[in-house]
């Protein structure tokens, strides 16, 4: 069985975003993380939010998978570039914002404005979108690149967020069902 780490982007994910309606199909497989600085994101925070909601779920399941959105792509690849030896079935990194990018939130998310993508310890896929307010597709396929993850791009679903009506968002879940098969 999979247990799956639920790490949503600032504010975390609205009742409608296809993460919080994921979590609710998964039940007690799913942990989402529970920062202090949801509003003002903290790295260091949301990271040590991370690894409670992995050794939570690890001890429900026997394999771990990571789904962050937005900035919570750039909270589970520090997460994991600091716990290499956490086994991780997978990443599944959506719509990852470019700190770099003219439309990063610079004052909310200051700490993670220092954030790079390097080599994961885990099997990972990238999913961006072609109209991403927050980042481009070069940006994001680039970060796939440094992660070496594999890069999907989705098309043009905006943020890939609740915004986009996208619902269940059921290519996402065969995106993820991919990177998780064996």
């Amino acid at each position: 069985m999979t247990a799956y780490v639920i790490i949503p982007g600032i504010d975390g994910s609205d009742g409608q975003h296809w993460q919080t309606l994921w979590e609710r199909q998964w039940g007690t497989s799913a942990v989402r993380i529970r920062p202090a600085s949801w509003s003002a994101p903290d790295l260091d925070d949301w990271v040590d939010a991370v690894q409670e909601a992995y050794d939570d779920a690890s001890r429900r399941e026997g394999q771990v998978v990571l789904v962050a959105h937005s900035l919570g792509c750039w909270a589970a690849s520090t997460w994991l570039n600091k716990n290499p030896a956490s086994p991780t079935g997978g990443a599944f990194l959506v719509a990852p914002p470019d700190p770099h990018g003219p439309a990063f939130p610079r004052r909310a998310a200051a700490t993670f404005l220092e954030v790079s993508a390097q080599p994961l310890p885990c099997p990972a896929l990238v999913v961006g979108s072609a109209d991403d307010p927050y980042c481009t597709p070069e940006a994001a396929a680039g970060f796939a690149a440094r992660w070496e993850a594999r890069w999907h791009p989705a098309g043009a679903l905006g943020h890939i967020n609740s915004a986009g009506g996208l619902g269940s968002w059921e290519q996402g879940r065969a995106l993820l069902d991919s990177l998780t098969r064996p």
